[in-house]
């Protein structure tokens, strides 16, 4: 994954992104999309896992054959709406490691303020992939990033379902070495930091609370 920015186009993530956009579309509907779209995003963003091999018996033969390597990857959900992702990626990688990473903005400075940091052991020895469906300004994403990085994770991905230019752009001045697996890059951020064209705000309709 060499560029900093990956757009899955397959046409089952575009297709249940529309489903997700649509104001119409209920609060379960809505969950089990995200279910869904995670699961594909996850295929893409765990491309690059290292596999080594090992030696089994299959009913015909003994054969050398590839599994992961290394430690189990950990999967950070950037609280809250980050936990409506973490399943559909477990679902594929049901070993992984989990961590949290809380942050709220403070309505003064709009600048991030850490309320909650648990995160796996040994992270520098893993891949870490941070989720949360929106990167929209990106000022809490690259926080987290700061604060997964102090904790000495080296090897970080971002999966978000929809992305703005300006928080990508945030994000590679921020963390460059960070690659970002989306579903949608959208238009713009409009004046009160929301996502165009969007879909709301992904915790309110994902938990049902407004």
């Amino acid at each position: 994954m060499s560029d900093h920015l990956t757009v899955v186009d397959h046409p089952l993530v575009q297709h249940k992104l529309t489903l997700m956009r649509d104001k119409a579309t209920s609060t379960a509907d809505f969950r089990r999309l995200l279910h869904e779209i995670t699961q594909l995003l996850a295929y893409e963003i765990t491309r690059e896992l290292p596999l080594t091999e090992t030696t089994i018996e299959t009913p015909m033969e003994t054969v050398q054959s590839p599994i992961l390597a290394g430690k189990k990857l950990a999967l950070v959900s950037i609280l809250r709406a980050g936990n409506g992702m973490l399943d559909g990626v477990l679902d594929l990688v049901p070993s992984a490691r989990v961590g949290f990473v809380g942050l709220y903005r403070d309505e003064e400075t709009l600048q991030p303020v850490q309320y909650y940091f648990k995160v796996p052991k040994e992270l520098g020895d893993r891949m870490v992939i941070a989720v949360d469906p929106m990167l929209a300004t990106g000022n809490s994403s690259v926080a987290a990033i700061d604060l997964l990085k102090e904790a000495g994770a080296t090897n970080i991905r971002f999966l978000c379902l929809l992305a703005a230019p300006e928080g990508v752009a945030r994000m590679k001045e921020a963390h460059p070495d960070v690659p970002i697996v989306t579903a949608s890059l959208d238009r713009e951020l409009n004046e009160k930091g929301y996502i165009m064209p969007g879909l709301g705000d992904a915790g309110d309709r994902m938990f049902g609370t407004k």
